[in-house]
């Protein structure tokens, strides 16, 4: 928990910043995860994997554009990357 605080002071104090950043990192890892999605193919279950992942990058990327609190923009970006992993992860294995 250390971390997290540390890391929202850091954010906190920079914020202009580490937004473009993370609207950069989020865009393409969710890119990355978008396209091995549909390369395994255009099922029912591809299209929902689809939609998570478009669902939960946008919603980092509308967090900084609505100006919200700066944790849960903070969160929000943490859970995409997350997020995004994880369908890169499972897509490629």
């Amino acid at each position: 928990m250390k971390i997290y605080q540390k890391l929202l002071a850091d954010f906190d104090e920079l914020f202009l910043g580490y937004a473009s950043l993370g609207i950069i990192a989020s865009s393409c890892i969710g890119s990355v995860a978008a396209m091995l999605i549909l390369m395994n193919g255009h099922t029912f279950i591809n299209m929902f994997e689809l939609f998570l992942e478009v669902t939960v990058c946008m919603t980092y990327m509308a967090s900084v554009l609505a100006q919200l609190s700066h944790k849960f923009i903070l969160n929000s970006f943490i859970i995409s990357i997350i997020t995004s992993l994880f369908f890169i992860i499972v897509n490629i294995i």
